[in-house]
């Protein structure tokens, strides 16, 4: 009887730590086709904190979701830089772009409103935890020991795959490209984006 509930007791402790506050982990990264799960988040917009809704964002339009590894690092700022070039035609093509990475939202405040960065463009959000990257099937990296941004501040939260995913007015995900599995430079994110939004 005793080792009945204990396996009992593992399977639900197993199942917990599957779970987040967002829904399920996935096992693996989700791929075209599949519904995107929803979420909300402490956001940034050009300085400003707010909460993120998905859904909102979605009952607009097109999101594109693109979760990065870091503020102020090399790929990130570039990626950051070219959506806050191209927000106006994401924008004219009815699309809504969110970066979400394990920034704290301190961290995000100033990158947010950057001008060689996201420049008040565009939201980004935290997910200090991993917690919204888990249902999307990614799991964020420890963090690196010693490893400082461009600014010279230390970078002590963990990193998200470079991952974009492009959902539609349905809450499907219409693409999806990763830098790490596709080879998918961090400005060709962004191009790629772009180019499918407008064709929706």
């Amino acid at each position: 009887m005793i080792k009945k509930y204990y396996c009992l007791s593992f399977l639900i402790f197993s199942f917990s730590l599957l779970t987040t506050q967002f829904g399920i982990a996935q096992s693996k990264m989700l791929s075209k086709g599949d519904a995107a799960p929803a979420f909300t988040a402490q956001a940034s917009l050009a300085g400003s904190e707010f909460s993120f809704s998905f859904k909102k964002a979605l009952a607009k339009g097109p999101v594109v979701v693109y979760f990065y590894p870091s503020a102020y690092t090399g790929g990130c700022d570039a990626e950051a830089h070219a959506f806050a070039e191209m927000k106006d035609k994401f924008t004219a093509a009815g699309a809504t772009i969110i970066g979400v990475s394990g920034d704290d939202i301190q961290r995000l405040n100033t990158f947010s409103t950057d001008p060689n960065y996201c420049a008040g463009k565009f939201a980004v959000a935290s997910d200090a935890d991993g917690k919204i990257a888990a249902t999307y099937g990614l799991v964020m990296n420890q963090p690196k020991l010693g490893m400082k941004d461009v600014r010279g501040i230390e970078v002590n939260h963990g990193f998200i795959p470079r991952t974009t995913y492009v959902i539609g007015k349905d809450g499907k995900i219409v693409a999806v490209f990763s830098s790490e599995i596709d080879h998918v430079s961090p400005t060709e994110h962004v191009e790629k984006s772009l180019a499918i939004v407008k064709a929706l």
